[in-house]
């Protein structure tokens, strides 16, 4: 049975994963007004409670800034969410380089800055130079990951060819605060250490696994994934890269990047960049493509806006592509590479962002207006929502299972009579 969990006349956006509470009684999410990128104006974070639908502001930004796209601990009751810059200025108003992550402890209500940043050199490693975005914790609730784009080197993309141009790249925190200088009005100290784990260039040789971009990351498996030697990678993160073809076509592919448990001291000066140069990753991070699609008839990851998504065994990594008869369809790869599989083979394209079973049996999607779970082993599709003139289609940003499995997570926009505002939707699934 669909249920609609909130009718407040504001929005209400969810991230594409972890807007679960860690015991599944709550959904968080934001007010932005839309998630299409072109506004980004929620001032709250608020959690509903999805038996008896209470409804409670975890956060409320202040002095001008807004927040949003947040996510839950796996493990307790922490959520992190992009926040905006206080008290914004021309020369500092909200934008890619100008953002931070935020967790705040939902039974105290604290709320914690997890990032540093540090604009003036000599720069401090563990410190980042700009802004982060989409953080989602790691399986164990220990880490957090995130985008990053760099605000030094986002003002000097046109001015010389000479030093590094700002690229986005994803980057992770472990525990462990870090202190910066009071020698910008926007430094600040963060309870992390944050670095980079990704590497770009800002023109990848055709034909070659060089990046011009990394993005729409997750965490692979809860507990990473087994090498073919049967070893152990405990931390390792998957994301979609743009790389050129050998006749120069711009695709992206699918990626992976083994992470270090500990960060040396000989990496620091590499985590920390300098003035013409970004951060970059520390020396044992290991980065591989794991998809070659350049062949195909459709070329490269295609689809809706969506982040690769791992089982929580991490034995295998999915992501959407088009099949030979142009149809977005749902694949899945190994995390030690070899050929993709395809999972769906529907008459209709897959419509959304999508989400694993805690389970690893199936994933929800949108597809044809409608929450549908298929089966990863069979391709067997089920349908959750029925069609429904009188409601419009599930909005394709989010489609999250519940902790145990048993629901999916979506949004619809819907009419009111102060207008349309976006509302949460959960359905059960029969077939768990």
């Amino acid at each position: 049975m669909e249920r609609c969990l909130t009718s407040a006349p504001t929005g209400h956006i969810l991230t594409h994963t972890g807007v679960w509470s860690h015991d599944g009684e709550w959904i968080v999410y934001d007010v932005r007004s839309d998630s299409a990128g072109e506004r980004f104006d929620g001032d709250r974070i608020e959690a509903v409670h999805v038996e008896t639908g209470d409804i409670r502001v975890v956060y409320a930004s202040r002095h001008g800034a807004c927040c949003g796209v947040v996510t839950c601990s796996p493990v307790d009751d922490r959520v992190v969410f992009i926040h905006g810059p206080e008290n914004p200025t021309t020369d500092w108003s909200y934008a890619a380089w100008h953002r931070r992550g935020v967790v705040v402890h939902l039974r105290s209500g604290r709320a914690e800055t997890l990032d540093a940043r540090d604009l003036v050199p000599p720069f401090t490693p563990g410190a980042l130079r700009g802004g982060t975005h989409v953080h989602v914790f790691s399986g164990d609730g220990q880490w957090v990951s995130f985008t990053y784009e760099d605000h030094l080197l986002a003002r000097t993309d046109e001015e010389t060819m000479e030093r590094h141009i700002n690229l986005r790249n994803v980057g992770v925190c472990l525990p462990g605060a870090v202190r910066v200088p009071s020698t910008h009005p926007r430094n600040h100290d963060g309870t992390h250490f944050a670095f980079l784990v990704t590497r770009t260039t800002a023109h990848p040789l055709p034909g070659s696994d060089e990046i011009r971009r990394a993005f729409s990351d997750a965490w692979v498996g809860i507990n990473g994934y087994i090498d073919p030697a049967g070893n152990r990678i405990p931390r390792a993160i998957a994301f979609q890269g743009d790389v050129l073809s050998a006749t120069g076509a711009a695709m992206s592919e699918l990626f992976i990047v083994d992470i270090p448990e500990t960060v040396t001291s000989d990496d620091e000066a590499l985590l920390a960049g300098t003035e013409t140069t970004r951060p970059e990753p520390p020396r044992a991070c290991r980065q591989r493509r794991l998809t070659f699609t350049a062949h195909r008839r459709y070329p490269g990851l295609q689809g809706p806006r969506h982040w690769a998504r791992s089982s929580a065994d991490g034995s295998r990594i999915a992501f959407l592509m088009r099949d030979d008869s142009g149809r977005v369809q749902i694949w899945t790869v190994s995390p030690t590479g070899g050929d993709p599989m395809q999972v769906t083979d529907l008459p209709f394209s897959v419509q959304s962002a999508f989400s694993w079973s805690p389970d690893g049996r199936s994933i929800a999607f949108i597809g044809a207006d409608r929450v549908c779970v298929v089966d990863v082993r069979s391709g067997d599709v089920r349908f959750l929502t029925a069609p429904d003139s009188a409601l419009a289609p599930p909005r394709p940003e989010a489609c999250v299972f519940s902790p145990d499995g048993r629901h999916v997570a979506y949004v619809r926009p819907v009419v009111s009579p102060q207008g349309i505002f976006n509302q949460l939707f959960m359905v059960e699934d029969p077939g768990t």
